[in-house]
C-alpha cells in the first residue's frame, strides 16, 4: 500500500513451504507489488496473457498509423510487429525493467531468484487499486476554462454574402453532427493525456464516441498511454489484510474529504473492513444491490426446485422463496455480515455509526479477496 492511494495484491507461487518462509522469497514478493504499483500501465504478468483481441486490435491501429505510409511496403509488417510487441511489452508486468536495478527486467530477476534458491517460482496473479479511479469528480472551473478555450479558437462566422449562398449550406454540412460538450473533453483529455484541442477536434471527428476517439488519437500518434489512472482523484484510504500470507484482502473506501481519511476512526474501520473480508469467504459483493440480476434468477430457479417447497400451500411458496433468497443473498454481501469485533451489529451499522461519529459520508467501495493456490 502507497501512501493509503495506490495498492496491490499480489500472489507468487513457489513448490514448499520452506521457500515460502525465506527471506529472499518474502523480499521478491514484496519487490513485485511494489513493481505493480510504480508501473500504472501494467494489465498482465506476461505477454502470453495479453489476450488476442487486444493483439488484434494493437495491430490494426498501428497499421492505420499515418507515418507507416511513407515507409517502403515490403518492411511495413516488421515495423508493425515491433511497434505492436513493443506496445504490449508495455503492459506485461515481467518485460518492465526491475525499478531497483533497471539494467534487468523482471523475468530476468525472478530467473536470478529462482537459480539463487533452486526453487521453481511462478506470479501467478495481482491486483491494482488507484483510490478513486473509474469515479468522477466535479470540476466546474475545469470545464468552464475548456469551453472558454474552445471558444476562443473557433473561427469567426462569416458575414452572409447574398451573391454565394452555397457557402452557408456548405459550412453547416461541416459542423459536427453532435456537440462535444466540456466534460467529455475533459474525459478523453484525462484517459489519453492529448492535447485539449486535439481531443476536442478528436471527438469532433468520432461523433462524441469516446473510445473511436482514442484510437483517433492513437492513430495521429497524439495519445500519451496510460493517463487515466494517475489522474483521476478521490478522499479515501485503500487498506490491505493479509493473514499468514495465505489469505490476503485489499478494500477501498471512500470518503467526501482527505481530512476524515486521515482521522484515526476512518483508518480504523478500513482495517477492520479488510480484515471482516478475510474472515467471511462466502463474502463476494460489497452490497446486495451490487449482485447481478443473472445471479438472483439463478437463486431463484434454485429455491422453486427445492423439494421442501412442493408441501408448503401455493399462495404462499413465492414469499417463501423471496425470504430464503433475501437470505441467501445477504450471506453473499459484506454489509450484511456480522460484525467479526460484535456481532450484535452488522457490517452496516458500523459503517453508519463511523459516518455519525465523523459527520461525513463514507461508501465501502469496492474490495479484493484472494487465498492462495485457489483455482
Amino acid at each position: 500500500i502507497h501512501d493509503s492511494r495506490i495498492g496491490v495484491l499480489i500472489e507468487v507461487n513457489c513448490e514448499t513451504d520452506f521457500v515460502s518462509r525465506g527471506d529472499i522469497f518474502k523480499e521478491l514478493v514484496d519487490d513485485l507489488a511494489m513493481q505493480v504499483a510504480a508501473c500504472p500501465q501494467v494489465q498482465y504478468i506476461s505477454l502470453d496473457d495479453v489476450p488476442e483481441e487486444v493483439m488484434k486490435k494493437e495491430t490494426e491501429l498501428e497499421m492505420q498509423r499515418e507515418d507507416l505510409l511513407s515507409k517502403p511496403e515490403q518492411i511495413r509488417s516488421k515495423i508493425v510487429e515491433g511497434r505492436v510487441k513493443k506496445r504490449l511489452g508495455e503492459y506485461a508486468l515481467l518485460e518492465q525493467p526491475f525499478i531497483k536495478n533497471d539494467k534487468v527486467t523482471i523475468s530476468e530477476w525472478v530467473k536470478q531468484t529462482i537459480a539463487t534458491i533452486g526453487e521453481n517460482m511462478k506470479v501467478n496473479r495481482f491486483v491494482r487499486y488507484n483510490l478513486g479511479e473509474g469515479l468522477e469528480k466535479r470540476s466546474q472551473d475545469f470545464a468552464a476554462e475548456v469551453a472558454a478555450q474552445t471558444a476562443a479558437k473557433a473561427p469567426p462566422a462569416a458575414p452572409p454574402k447574398d451573391d454565394k449562398p452555397e457557402e452557408t449550406a456548405e459550412t453547416e454540412e461541416k459542423k459536427p453532427a453532435v456537440a462535444i460538450s466540456a466534460a467529455l473533453v475533459k474525459q478523453l483529455r484525462d484517459e489519453t493525456g492529448a492535447g485539449m484541442m486535439d481531443c476536442k477536434k478528436a471527438l469532433a471527428e468520432t461523433g462524441g464516441d469516446i473510445q473511436q476517439a482514442q484510437e483517433f488519437l492513437r492513430k495521429k500518434g497524439l495519445s500519451s498511454a496510460d493517463k487515466k489512472s494517475s489522474r483521476l482523484t478521490a478522499e479515501g484510504l485503500i487498506g490491505a489484510y493479509i493473514h499468514d500470507n495465505r489469505i490476503g484482502c485489499m478494500i477501498e473506501i471512500n470518503s467526501e474529504t482527505d481530512f476524515v481519511a486521515r482521522n484515526e476512526k476512518f483508518k480504523e474501520l478500513v482495517n477492520d473492513l479488510a480484515m471482516q473480508v478475510v474472515a467471511c469467504p462466502q463474502v463476494e459483493y460489497v452490497s446486495i444491490e451490487d449482485i447481478p440480476e443473472s445471479v438472483v434468477i439463478k437463486e431463484k430457479e434454485i429455491e422453486m426446485q427445492r423439494e421442501d417447497l412442493q408441501s408448503k400451500p401455493e399462495n404462499i411458496r413465492e414469499k417463501i422463496v423471496e425470504g430464503r433468497i433475501s437470505k441467501r443473498l445477504g450471506v453473499l454481501a459484506l454489509l450484511e455480515q456480522p460484525f467479526i469485533k460484535d456481532d450484535s451489529k452488522t457490517v452496516k451499522d458500523l459503517v453508519k455509526e463511523t459516518i455519525a461519529t465523523l459527520g461525513e459520508n463514507i461508501k465501502v467501495r469496492r474490495f479484493t479477496r484472494y487465498t492462495l493456490g485457489e483455482n
